[in-house]
């Protein structure tokens, strides 16, 4: 009898042996698993930039770099027009209400007017980086036009007398423009 009692016992410590060691394969696993759910993710802070609108509402998506719009103007002849979004900075706005400005196009610059005579640029922006919505086209501006913008811009007697031809230009007319928040302290003030 004892030979039985001490073959059952043997067998249940094997089994017992095996429950605890099924036991604890379980736990190894699943803390393994907790582990590889555990991986770290590089987190991502999305920062929004704030702007002052002026004209239609417009938003910074889908913008077309100075490059991009430089490489468009050159394919432009006079009469055609695209619509497009683009940013640059503005190199001079109109000093007697903001009624235009001229941008950045590397060697040219670009005339920018508002769409309906609508709105206006404050006068403090040039030098600033501004995203504008609207038409692009290439067209040729009398003398007349010129001098207007010349003496608006503050130019001199002898600086406008010198306009003496038509000159092919870059154009634009907005429909909306985005100034960055920062940029310009006159925005608020209007």
């Amino acid at each position: 009898m004892q030979y039985i009692n001490s073959s059952y016992n043997s067998e249940t410590s094997t089994m017992k042996n095996l429950v605890i060691l099924a036991i604890l394969l379980i736990a190894a696993v699943s803390c393994n698993e907790d582990k590889k759910k555990e991986t770290p993710v590089a987190e991502t802070e999305t920062v929004e930039m704030a702007y002052h609108s002026f004209g239609e509402e417009i938003t910074d998506a889908n913008v077309m770099s100075k490059d991009e719009i430089v490489e468009k103007y050159k394919s432009l002849k006079p009469g055609d027009t695209v619509a497009v979004k683009f940013t640059s900075e503005v190199k001079e706005v109109c000093q007697n209400k903001g009624c235009w400005m001229r941008m950045d196009m590397g060697e040219e610059e670009a005339m920018v007017k508002f769409k309906d005579y609508g709105f206006f640029m404050p006068k403090d922006i040039a030098g600033q980086q501004v995203i504008v919505d609207g038409v692009a086209f290439v067209e040729e501006m009398s003398v007349e036009e010129q001098r207007h913008y010349a003496e608006d811009a503050g130019k001199s007697k002898e600086e406008i007398a010198a306009i003496t031809e038509p000159k092919r230009t870059l154009s634009f007319i907005s429909s909306g423009v985005l100034i960055p928040a920062e940029a310009t302290s006159e925005v608020e003030n209007q």
